[in-house]
């Protein structure tokens, strides 16, 4: 049997971790740059506030109720989560980390699923003070299924254990095609087309008939569904095949020098990441826009070779900020720009060419040096001089919390 624990509205819940104040009432949680709606906790979500939605467009009617908002902490929320996840791995030897906020239990021979999966949440919310749904099932995609029902039937008190056939049929029936995990909009109106409406028409199907109309990923969700697992766990997550990142601005940038800066930025942290996972990359993507909902829509990219396989943020930056000055336009306000690493390779892996140098040692030294302070001392402690200081570009954050757990600085004090 395998368990997926999953947070309850994971960023908002962070936040009144630090703010018990605020438990039982409404909180909203903002995306990048306070654009929109990305997290509400169960009061919000009873007072309507829609989910996804420009918060500038809904701004009076959080105000009206005396919403609490939040902008992105996601240092904060990474914290959290790793303190979630640390206290799930006593009650499983395997386990799979699936997102920020879930992780999957391998539960095999475990007795009394049911008063286990109480104990789970339970301490969860004695260590970490954040509120878990519990769903069980022989499949990920049922064991998904379960969990929403955890947290959707109030009778279920946040932990749902399909163990037999007519506990997931009696699910199954109640719930569209889009409720299956793997199921979206789109492929529910071709399951449609051949008379499959609900989770249970899918399970019910043939599933090698309907692989011939669609794939073999959809042929593993219907055994899935009748509870024969096709998917493993994945104890180890996969490397990322590309990594992005992009950003909007906080105001809009009219001179090379601010976009350059931005980009600098966003190649850093990117290369970052493909430390982290230690590969190389060879090629590189920039683009550069402005805004969509504004005339004269502007947008380019360049795709860059670099000269050999690498990590080197010195190097990724000085060909992002080449790129991204033959790519702006004199007169346009830009709003959003990115960097995209692709066609990456494994570092341990890699085939050196006997005709060019490649990096050089020193290089791998001076990074690991650079990443080694700012993992101790905080984010950008060791930075580019090209990156700027002030930062004037950098996204809107209002109503950012705290680091409670990731500053110093900021750590909660007790007056006695």
């Amino acid at each position: 049997m395998l368990a997926l624990v999953d947070c309850n509205s994971f960023y908002a819940s962070c936040e009144q971790v630090f703010r018990p104040d605020l438990r039982g009432k409404p909180v909203v949680v903002l995306s990048n740059n306070d654009g929109c709606v990305v997290a509400r906790s169960k009061e919000a979500k009873a007072l309507g506030i829609p989910d996804l939605h420009a918060f500038f467009k809904i701004e009076h009617l959080l105000r009206k109720h005396n919403v609490a908002i939040f902008s992105s902490n996601y240092p904060l929320y990474g914290d959290i989560s790793n303190q979630v996840m640390t206290t799930l791995q006593q009650f499983s030897p395997r386990l799979e980390v699936y997102s920020i906020d879930e992780m999957f239990l391998d539960l095999a021979g475990m007795p009394e699923l049911m008063t286990y999966s109480h104990q789970i949440r339970q301490t969860v919310w004695q260590h970490v003070r954040v509120p878990v749904s519990v769903g069980i099932a022989p499949s990920k995609t049922l064991a998904k299924l379960a969990n929403r029902a955890a947290k959707v039937l109030a009778k279920c008190n946040g932990v749902c254990v399909l163990d037999q056939p007519q506990k997931w049929e009696w699910l199954l029936r109640r719930l569209p095609t889009t409720a299956v995990w793997g199921i979206a909009k789109r492929m529910a109106r071709r399951l449609e087309e051949i008379n499959i409406y609900s989770a249970w028409d899918l399970a019910s199907s043939n599933p090698k008939w309907v692989r011939q109309r669609s794939s073999v990923c959809l042929e593993r969700t219907i055994e899935e569904l009748n509870g024969h697992p096709c998917l493993e766990l994945e104890e180890l997550p996969p490397a990322k095949k590309q990594i992005y990142c992009t950003r909007s601005f906080g105001k809009s940038a009219t001179d090379l020098h601010t976009v350059q800066e931005a980009i600098a930025l966003y190649a850093t942290r990117a290369a970052e990441k493909l430390r982290s996972q230690r590969h190389l990359v060879q090629t590189m993507q920039v683009f550069i826009h402005t805004s969509p909902h504004k005339p004269d829509f502007y947008s380019d990219s360049r795709i860059v070779q670099l000269p050999f396989p690498t990590d080197d943020t010195r190097l990724l930056v000085r060909h992002a900020r080449q790129a991204v000055a033959q790519l702006f336009q004199p007169g346009h306000a830009f709003l959003k720009a990115g960097v995209g690493l692709l066609q990456l390779t494994d570092k341990r892996y890699h085939q050196f060419d006997m005709l060019t140098a490649g990096q050089s040692y020193r290089a791998d030294r001076l990074m690991e040096v650079i990443d080694r302070i700012n993992r101790t001392h905080g984010k950008g402690t060791a930075q580019l001089a090209s990156q700027g200081t002030s930062k004037p570009w950098y996204m809107r954050q209002q109503f950012t919390s705290p680091g409670y757990t990731t500053r110093w600085t900021e750590v909660p004090t007790i007056k006695m």
